[in-house]
Formats: structure tokens, sequence, C-alpha cells
């Protein structure tokens, strides 16, 4: 595709965004059964249902626009997806993988924030308001996904995996 118009740039931003969110999509119910924490299975769980109504947008908006969502593969997703999913094999303390789960949950989430971001930009430039609108919702609801990340490893997950690290130099003592 090449990028004449801001109208091309939009399309191409819009594209990779419904890439990543189709892989999202795969990611979350491995990422729910990897964690140990209740509150982070049901976080993950729930936005699982988000993705599922982001990529609804996404289709949506492409329909409007008169064109097909498809094309090239996400790659930066694809990059920070395979983090997260090597994150949810390492062994160790529950907690601690649950840290580094969340961790890797929330640059993905960054991810989407920024290219939401982008695209609310190029649309509002194209006077595309309905769509900036349409973004605006995803990209809020991205965010409020990253707060209840950092909401559980605040309250939860982060103390007990610090708990779990002091739990574990009492034993070499």
């Amino acid at each position: 595709m090449s990028l004449d118009t801001m109208q091309d740039l939009l399309i191409a931003e819009l594209r990779d965004i419904y890439s990543a969110e189709k892989q999202i999509l795969k990611a979350l119910p491995k990422m729910a059964k990897a964690a140990e924490s209740s509150a982070l299975k049901k976080a993950f769980t729930s936005h699982l249902t988000e993705t599922k109504g982001h990529v609804a947008r996404l289709e949506q908006i492409f329909k409007s626009l008169e064109k097909r969502p498809g094309g090239k593969k996400c790659k930066g997703m694809e990059g920070l997806l395979k983090e997260g999913s090597e994150m949810c094999e390492e062994d160790g303390e529950d907690a601690v993988r649950d840290a580094g789960i969340i961790s890797a949950a929330q640059r993905v989430e960054h991810y989407e924030i920024a290219a939401y971001g982008c695209a609310i930009a190029f649309a509002e430039s194209l006077g595309e308001n309905k769509i900036a609108g349409l973004l605006k919702q995803t990209r809020d609801e991205e965010e409020a996904a990253d707060d209840k990340l950092t909401s559980i490893a605040d309250g939860e997950v982060n103390p007990a995996a610090v708990a779990a690290g002091e739990e574990g130099d009492e034993d070499e003592e």
C-alpha cells in the first residue's frame, strides 16, 4: 500500500491496529490461564470481551470507509505478545510471575493506547469525527484496562511477589 495521502495513512494505521487486536484475542485466554491471581484472571477475561468489541468497532469503521480490514500482520504486537507468552511460561513463584505477566500486559496496553491516539489524530485531521469518536471510545477502554492492571499490581500482586521473595530469603539463612 502506498502512503500518498493522510487517508492512506489512516487506513494503514487502522489495519495495523486491527491485526494487533486480532492477535490479542488469541493471547488473552492464554494469559488468563497462566495467571495465578483470581483478580488478574478476571481482568484478562473481562478484557477479552472488551477486545471483541474493539474488533467490532474497527470493522464498523472499515465498513464506513468502504475498505477491508485485512492487511499485513502487526509485528510490534507480535513481539510484545511473544514476550508475554514467554513470561507466562516462566518457572518460579506464582506472584512474581503474575507481576511479570502484568508488566507484559501493560506494555501491550501502552502500545494500543499510542496506536489509537495516532489513529484518532489522523481521523480528526481528515474531519472523520464519527470515526475519531469510535476510536476514542476504544482508547478510553484500553486506558481503563491499563489502570485496572496497575490497581491489581499495586494492591495485590506486587506485595505478594515481594513477600514471596522475602520468604525465599529466609529459607536461605
